[in-house]
């Protein structure tokens, strides 16, 4: 007999399943020689110690989740020269560097919602609104993770503006303890002088031992109002550095300016970000941390917040995981939604969805991706994000907001606009709310004023003249030629739409089943809010009670042809 041990006798003993008999391995050794045996004892050794490495505890990830408020992708990392954001250019290249991620609806509160529920905004009754009530019903991730033993916490901005509402006669914490105690000297007037990155020191002070966490980073950087001017007092920032002005604004030192100082804010918020990344490195938690750095909808500029285009609901994202993540320094082009970050944070920490408590998510974790090693597109099946709004600020008769719901491709975009006889950004003679004060909107609605140039002010506060608009982005990310006429798109548009609709109707979207009316029934949560128009017509408020607009954004002349 030769001294080889062969093992094609073991290899019978599977059963028809595929599962291994341990009573039949002793019969078979029982009758067949010593040398069996002595292999046998290493299999058993070897079974016993993998046994025990298995039951050693799956240390949970922590999460850290940066939010901006207000921020178009425009860090350094996607190419931009005249911003710098090198705590968010070290989690893209250490980590993943998403290109196509887009929140659903391009506003604080409902955009904020989505990312703390997984349910896009016609999932979310009175939550789909801006200044709203939150619905008891609607559980929180970060409530979930609480319940499961997370540490959770936050600074700065969390969700909102709204009543988050109550539980046992204390204001519902949906993220967790707020630190906010400490303060500093920003870098230019109208900044937030939270010192976001030492609150972050004092909770992780707080953590006990191997208690896992999570921690919202809500910086309320670039949201309005600016230091006009700041960008280049303070960071010697030049408007010749801006390759490109976006061709719904003019190009011109005001808006520029405007740009410039929009930056700055950026950079603001990613310099506190640098402070907690260093911090994790120092304290050895950044292994199994999770970092996110995203912001909650695009730049609070015109034809941007509070719209469903491009530059709307395209946001930045990167993300860090340095024991989680396979080849880092990917840039992946996957469609992926603030719907997916519910999913996504469960998963990983070890909890089941469908048993959490929470209503049901049309969301995807992103776990596919971090584990895999692809670059571009890593899931072929991640190829379109829905996106859509209801009523934002108080803008319209009849507390009316302006329903749009649509769906993006990595090609295409396509939105379908409910009602085109409403204003857009609200209604001129209360100053288009949905569009916050800035210089670009006042130097807009100069030049249309003055009759120097109307086309900016078509573009950002005119009315609709169709119902549906189709945008090919991979010619015209900033949505200037409306396809949706244009009979060689037809069918691309005509297929956008049916699917669009058809996931809305998978969802309940109330708007398909012919209440859409429902969401203007939602109260506000203040007072000022509710008939807001009428009131306001009736000469109870004035233009100085919405303090995010400026008083001469109040349009006083007669728009009868453009009606």
């Amino acid at each position: 007999m030769s001294d080889d041990i062969h093992f094609s006798g073991l290899s019978k003993l599977n059963n028809p399943n595929g599962i291994f008999e341990f009573s039949s391995v002793i019969n078979y050794l029982f009758y067949h020689p010593m040398q069996y045996r002595i292999v046998f004892v290493f299999f058993v050794f070897l079974l016993f110690n993998c046994n025990e490495a298995n039951k050693k505890e799956v240390v949970s990830p922590n999460i850290l989740f940066c939010i901006m408020d207000d921020a178009s992708p425009h860090m350094s990392a996607y190419g931009y020269d005249w911003i710098h954001t090198p705590a968010f250019d070290k989690i893209a290249s250490k980590g993943i560097l998403f290109t196509n991620a887009y929140t659903p609806n391009a506003k604080c509160a409902p955009s904020r919602a989505a990312v703390l529920t997984g349910r896009n905004s016609w999932q979310l009754e009175e939550a789909a609104n801006h200044v709203n009530n939150f619905p008891k019903k609607f559980m929180t991730f970060p409530e979930v993770l609480r319940e499961k033993g997370y540490k959770t916490a936050k600074t700065g901005k969390g969700w909102g503006p709204g009543d988050p509402g109550e539980i046992d006669g204390k204001p519902r914490e949906l993220i967790g303890e707020s630190y906010n105690s400490n303060k500093i000297k920003p870098w230019a007037n109208k900044m937030s002088s939270e010192d976001y990155a030492t609150n972050f020191d004092d909770f992780l002070n707080d953590v006990n031992k191997g208690e896992p966490w999570f921690f919202w980073y809500g910086a309320r950087e670039p949201h309005r109002e600016y230091e006009y001017g700041s960008g280049h007092s303070v960071a010697s920032k030049k408007i010749t550095a801006i390759d490109s002005v976006p061709a719904f604004w003019p190009d011109n030192d005001i808006i520029r300016n405007d740009m410039l100082d929009y930056a700055l804010e950026i950079e603001y918020a990613d310099f506190h970000l640098g402070k907690m990344i260093n911090n994790l490195e120092q304290r050895g938690l950044l292994e199994n941390t999770i970092v996110v750095f995203t912001s909650d909808h695009g730049m609070p500029f015109p034809r941007c917040k509070a719209q469903e285009y491009y530059y709307s609901n395209n946001v930045p994202l990167a993300i860090m995981w340095p024991g989680g993540i396979k080849n880092p320094g990917r840039t992946v082009k996957d469609m992926v939604s603030f719907i997916d970050f519910a999913p996504t944070f469960l998963q990983l920490a070890g909890i089941d969805f469908n048993k959490s408590g929470m209503h049901s998510s049309p969301g995807r974790s992103l776990s596919d991706i971090f584990w895999s090693e692809e670059e571009e597109q890593v899931n072929p099946e991640r190829d379109i994000v829905l996106i859509g709004k209801e009523r934002h600020d108080y803008s319209r008769p009849e507390n009316q907001g302006f329903p749009i719901r649509g769906i993006v491709s990595n090609d295409y975009l396509y939105l379908y606009n409910y009602d085109i006889s409403l204003w857009p950004a609200g209604n001129p003679e209360i100053g288009y709310l949905d569009i916050d004060g800035s210089p670009t909107k006042t130097e807009i609605l100069r030049q249309f004023r003055s009759g120097e140039e109307d086309k900016y002010w078509q573009w950002s506060m005119g009315k609709r003249t169709m119902n549906e608009e189709l945008y090919q982005l991979s010619k015209d990310k900033e949505c200037m030629l409306n396809l949706a006429n244009n009979s060689e798109y037809e069918d691309i548009k005509n297929n956008m739409k049916d699917r669009m609709e058809t996931m809305l109707k998978e969802q309940n979207d109330p708007r398909m089943f012919g209440n859409g009316a429902i969401f203007n029934t939602y109260k506000f949560s203040n007072d000022q809010g509710w008939n807001y128009y009428e009131r306001f017509m009736a000469s109870e408020f004035t233009i100085e009670d919405t303090n995010w607009v400026n008083p001469g954004d109040l349009d006083k002349m007669d728009l009868s042809d453009y009606e």
